[in-house]
């Protein structure tokens, strides 16, 4: 009994250091990549599935502006393949991009934003901010330029691994035909819209105004809170064009937004420019977007 207790007592210890090594390799064979903001990791897990783990240097919720990398995330960037960065000019990547590449130095840079016409940030008029001559790092709100940024992403996965490249090129393929339903649904959404003026907090919805043929009117002047001046004029604008809905993101404080919704008899709508799950917050959008503007 003692030595079949023995033989028992191994095969169950091989089971579990065996087993555990299993699992142990199934993790480390997956390819580090990090991103910079959420939507950049639903189009990287959508491409590169399985075979990825992807990191999020600005997390949910946080400002993406003031957003300062914490020791575990410099870790986790330390041991990455690649870095997949908006490369639109947005504030986290030019104060930090240039540590973070030094922080490891073999990884491959993939700019996400390569074949991407930027356009200039708009002023709260609703024009282009020509003067300010800042360029809008909003590239992901046009799904257009969605589908240019998961090819990017797509040939930087295939030239790090390029072993899998049916399996990467196949699920960007996947992915890409979603992103044309969606452009398609948001064209067909607005189609019938007569008053195509919408009303935000932060100006980060210039590439899908642009895309849908809209006029985005912004609270913020040049990322600051307006005048006293600037709301009286924007309260006015927003009577004068029938607006009732200002779009508002929940990483900025919305006390400004809240006032003019009051003024004008309208309603606050939050819609996170960073939420994770692209299709889903994109026809969330639309859908706030095609009642608002009815």
């Amino acid at each position: 009994m003692a030595a079949l207790s023995l033989i028992l007592l191994l095969i169950f210890i091989g089971v579990v250091v065996f087993g555990g090594c299993e699992t142990a390799g199934d993790a480390s064979s997956q390819i580090g990549v990090v991103v910079s903001i959420m939507p950049q990791a639903d189009f990287v897990e959508s491409v590169g599935g399985e075979k990825v783990n992807v990191s999020v240097m600005v997390p949910q919720n946080a400002d993406p502006h003031t957003y300062e990398p914490k020791p575990g995330q410099m870790k986790a960037l330390s041991a990455a393949k690649m870095y997949a960065q908006v490369g639109s000019g947005i504030e986290f990547e030019l104060v930090w991009m240039d540590k973070l590449v030094k922080t490891n130095q073999n990884m491959l840079v993939v700019d996400c934003a390569r074949g991407v016409q930027l356009i200039e940030m708009a002023a709260e008029d609703g024009h282009e901010d020509e003067a300010h001559g800042n360029m809008d790092p909003h590239i992901w709100m046009s799904p257009v330029d969605a589908k240019v940024m998961v090819q990017n992403i797509c040939e930087g996965l295939v030239h790090i691994d390029p072993g899998n490249t049916t399996y990467y090129v196949k699920n960007r393929d996947t992915y890409l035909q979603s992103l044309t339903q969606l452009d398609e649904d948001i064209r067909d959404g607005l189609s019938g819209v007569k008053n195509r003026k919408f009303l935000v907090y932060h100006p980060a919805f210039g590439y899908f105004a642009q895309e849908y043929n809209l006029t985005m009117l912004s609270i913020e002047e040049q990322g600051k809170e307006p005048t006293a001046a600037g709301i009286a004029h924007l309260i006015q604008q927003a009577k004068k064009d029938d607006i009732k809905v200002v779009f508002a993101s929940p990483q900025f404080n919305p006390q400004s937004a809240e006032v003019i919704a009051d003024a004008i008899g309208g309603r606050v709508v939050f819609v996170d420019v960073l939420a994770k799950d692209y299709i889903a917050n994109m026809r969330f959008l639309l859908g706030e977007l095609v009642q608002s503007m009815e």
